[in-house]
């Protein structure tokens, strides 16, 4: 029997579970929440479209019994609370990472052989949080970010060159929000280079849309987005249950890769039935490179006020 837990159960948590169910990848999903009956609602609600929407994945809730997520293969973590007004950033590190903490002790207590996947935030401290607290090897921890980041962007190059998205590849690096690093040398419509296909000022525009995606979002609706960050977790999950060996960039360890060590940072990785199965090195120019490190050095300082704490 297969298994994938969703711990959280608000708009990302149950747009993740929904996707899982549907792609047929585990025999069950459950979905946890502290909230009294609110998982055991979303999962029932979404349980009723399996015969219109043609999947038999069994979907469950339960309120905070963790003994209902055992032998998980893979493990969804989108608890934490979002950023409030007058909140500071330092505040809310120091909320989610109790919860963070709290969420993956007990998903370990019952699930000791699963695969973590992050997608609480901030992103990269939330990630090493997990990592810590789990003690696991780093290639079964990791973050969502980077599945998100790069369909933000490539649904902007699909809507801007009136084309298919499902032609667009890209990739896109470092942390999670203003730092992070999409690479137009590696994106492609087609095989063809975007390069090919659009001035420079029009890249640098959609860059600039992509990094302030998520924002752009919370000023239309009020709140974050929760469609495209739960199918990103969901697209994850797949590839892992699936072993597909699919490269994606991921919130990942590194040890060295890029000139960075002790980090949980996004690069692109290979991911199957282990979690990370590899961390692809590209060959990045100077420009790049300088980027990469303005990044990580954004990421070391929030996960040094984790350490502060």
């Amino acid at each position: 029997m297969s298994k994938v837990s969703v711990i959280g159960a608000g708009n990302v948590g149950a747009t993740c579970a929904e996707n899982v169910a549907r792609a047929e990848v585990a025999n069950e999903v459950v979905l946890l929440d502290i909230k009294e009956n609110f998982a055991e609602g979303k999962a029932l609600d979404i349980w009723e479209t399996s015969p219109v929407n043609y999947f038999d994945t069994f979907i469950s809730g339960t309120t905070n019994d963790y003994s209902k997520t055992a032998n998980s293969d893979v493990v969804v973590i989108t608890s934490g609370i979002p950023r409030r007004p007058g909140m500071s950033r330092d505040d809310l590190i120091a909320t989610n990472a109790k919860i963070v903490k709290s969420v993956t002790e007990q998903v370990i207590a019952h699930s000791p052989d699963c695969i973590i996947i992050v997608v609480s935030n901030p992103l990269d401290v939330m990630t090493y949080q997990a990592y810590l607290t789990s003690a696991k090897p780093s290639h079964q921890v990791m973050g969502m970010a980077g599945v998100l980041d790069t369909a933000r962007f490539r649904s902007f190059i699909a809507m801007e060159l009136d084309v298919s998205p499902k032609d667009i590849q890209a990739v896109l690096m470092g942390g999670h929000g203003d730092t992070m690093v999409p690479l137009p040398r590696y994106t492609t419509v087609a095989g063809i280079p975007l390069t090919e296909l659009m001035d420079k000022a029009t890249i640098d525009a959609l860059v600039e849309r992509t990094k302030k995606g998520g924002g752009e979002i919370v000023k239309l609706l009020g709140t974050s987005g929760w469609y495209a960050p739960g199918a990103a977790a969901a697209q994850m999950v797949e590839a892992i249950m699936k072993d597909s060996k699919r490269i994606f960039p991921c919130c990942s360890w590194l040890t060295g890769q890029y000139g960075i060590n002790d980090l949980y940072l996004g690069v692109p990785v290979k991911l199957g039935r282990n979690g990370i199965e590899e961390i692809i090195e590209l060959k990045l120019n100077d420009e790049e490179m300088a980027l990469l490190n303005e990044s990580a050095a954004a990421v070391r300082s929030v996960c040094d006020v984790l350490k502060t704490l």
